[in-house]
Parts: structure tokens; C-alpha cells; sequence
């Protein structure tokens, strides 16, 4: 029987039509307006799609968007004192830079001089450390998409075995913190597989819920995951043009041939990828509310 398609472009609607209320709920009841100020230097096109899908999102929402693009010879310490003006900005509340950065930045030092209570994304230092102890202000944008869709789907994972193809900071390990805490939507044995991992396919064969971010196409195949796994796809990679020079692009698992053999399983496009700049819109709105001292 064919997997289940978990939609990520439906999750993200239903949580925006949330937001949206909220969004004017905070407007209505506090006159506080979320804000998001987003920080793109040079002209990656990616990127600049990227930029382009955040401003628009947080428009519709009712968030207040403030777009700088900077050419790619900004310097570090220009962009420090930008960084510096926006953390004392009332009006802002997350704080977004685009990476990847020119090679002469720092992406470390970056990421360090952002408020950690405008971290919009995530990845301070502090906000992971709290994730990690199960106390999160912020959680990272696609790892909080993916546990949304696995809750949203009615996916059980108390007690699940959970395999990790991966283990960037942006998706492999923030999402094992998540997996494994004591909580709702959590609560799982959490199995994280590298590129040191001698044998994969013997711990993806055991996986309940596989999750794959090894960011190569068709790096996990059918004879890997068991039958009726739950299968999410967190690759996005752009493997050719169509005949009207859109992108082709697939993810890491061989979908066509998988999704007759999970019992649920993300596509791509269509799958993660909306969750992304959804949960970034989640944790603009949480700021907003804790700098007038409103909980979640």
C-alpha cells in the first residue's frame, strides 16, 4: 500500500492561519506588532529566493518586515554594528542573517552577536543549550518543522526508534535533542548515523521514523528502511533543469521507490521545506510575546 504524503505545504498553512490570529491578537490586545528584520548580504539567488519567501510570509501574517540587503563585500565589523542596532531596535524582535556568508565573515562570531531573545533562528549557543536541557526559548526553524509534522500527522513517537541520517547543527543534531526529551511529541530512542557510521543501513533498517539529512540525492535507498517506516526527507538538491530551465530537484531518500514501502513519507518539494520559514514566523511571534512578558 502507498505511503501516506505528509504535506508540508498544508501543515504550514494551518499553523499560519494560526498565527495569523495571534499575530492580531497581540495587535488587539497588547498594540504590539511582531517584527522580523532579515539580513542578506550579496546575491546568491538561492538565497535571495530564500530572503524573498521569509518577507513575504511574515507580510501575510501581519509581522513587521525589515529586509536589508548588503553587498557582499560588507565587512564584518559593518555587519556587527548592523547586528548591534537591530538587537536595541523595539520594533524587532527576531533577528534572521542569511548563511551562507561571504568567506571573509565569520559565521560564528555572527551568529554569537545576535540577542539571543531575538534569535529567531535558533542556533545561539544559548538557545541550543536550552533546547538541549528541554527548557527552549527558540527551537531551530527546521527540526521544530519536522516534529510539527510528525504531531500534525498523528505520528506516535513515545516510545519509537528514531534514526538520524546526519548530524549537521542544523538539522541532525538539534532534531535528536528534540526527539528525545520527556515530552509530548518527543520521548524516543534516538539513533544518530554519520559519515563514521560503519554499517547504516543496519540501524535505518530499525528505524520507526527515519529522518534524512545527509545532504547527497538517493543516499538512502529502499533496501534500506523497513516496511511501513515513517520517512522524512529533509534534502533539497538541485540535480538538473527541466526543459523550461526550472530546477529538478530531489531529496536524500530514492522517493519513487520508498514510498511504496513506508507507511508515510515527506516529498520534495512540498514536504520540510515549507516548515522552515513557517516555524521562523512561530518564533518571531514567541519573542515578540516574552519581551512584554507573555508565555507561550
Amino acid at each position: 500500500m502507498p505511503a501516506k504524503i505528509i504535506s508540508g505545504t498544508e501543515v504550514a498553512k494551518q499553523i499560519r492561519e494560526e498565527l495569523k490570529c495571534e499575530v492580531a491578537d497581540l495587535k488587539a490586545k497588547h498594540n504590539l506588532i511582531p517584527g522580523l528584520a532579515t539580513i542578506l548580504l550579496g546575491d546568491d539567488p538561492a538565497s535571495k529566493s530564500y530572503i524573498a519567501g521569509k518577507e513575504k510570509a511574515a507580510l501575510a501574517l501581519g509581522i513587521y518586515s525589515e529586509r536589508i540587503d548588503l553587498p557582499a563585500s560588507t565587512t564584518e565589523e559593518q555587519l556587527l554594528t548592523l547586528i548591534k542596532r537591530l538587537n536595541n531596535e523595539p520594533r524587532i524582535h527576531g533577528i534572521l542573517v542569511q548563511v551562507p556568508l561571504p568567506g571573509h565573515i565569520d559565521e560564528t562570531r555572527v551568529l554569537y552577536a545576535i540577542d539571543p531573545k531575538k534569535d529567531a533562528d535558533g542556533f545561539h549557543p544559548l538557545n541550543l543549550g536550552k533546547l538541549m536541557i528541554g527548557d527552549p526559548d527558540f527551537i531551530p526553524c527546521t527540526p521544530y518543522g519536522i516534529q510539527q509534522l510528525l504531531i500534525r500527522s498523528g505520528i506516535k513517537t513515545d516510545g519509537a526508534e528514531v534514526v538520524i541520517v546526519g548530524r549537521s547543527n542544523l538539522v541532525g543534531k538539534p532534531i535528536a535533542n528534540i526527539l528525545l526529551q520527556k515530552k509530548d511529541g518527543a520521548n524516543a530512542t534516538v539513533t544518530i548515523c554519520h559519515t563514521g557510521t560503519k554499517d547504516i543501513k543496519s540501524h535505518t533498517l530499525q528505524a520507526d521514523i527515519l529522518i534524512v539529512a545527509a545532504g547527497k540525492p538517493n543516499s538512502v535507498t529502499a533496501d534500506m528502511v523497513k516496511e511501513g517506516a515513517v520517512v522524512i526527507d529533509v534534502g533539497v538538491n538541485r540535480v538538473g533543469k527541466t526543459a523550461d530551465g526550472k530546477d529538478i530537484l530531489v531529496g536524500d531518500v530514492d522517493y519513487n521507490k520508498i514510498k511504496d514501502k513506508a507507511s508515510f513519507i515527506t516529498p520534495v518539494p512540498g514536504g520540510v521545506g515549507p516548515m522552515t520559514i513557517t516555524m521562523l514566523m512561530v518564533n518571531t511571534v514567541k519573542a515578540a510575546k516574552l519581551s512584554i512578558g507573555l508565555s507561550n
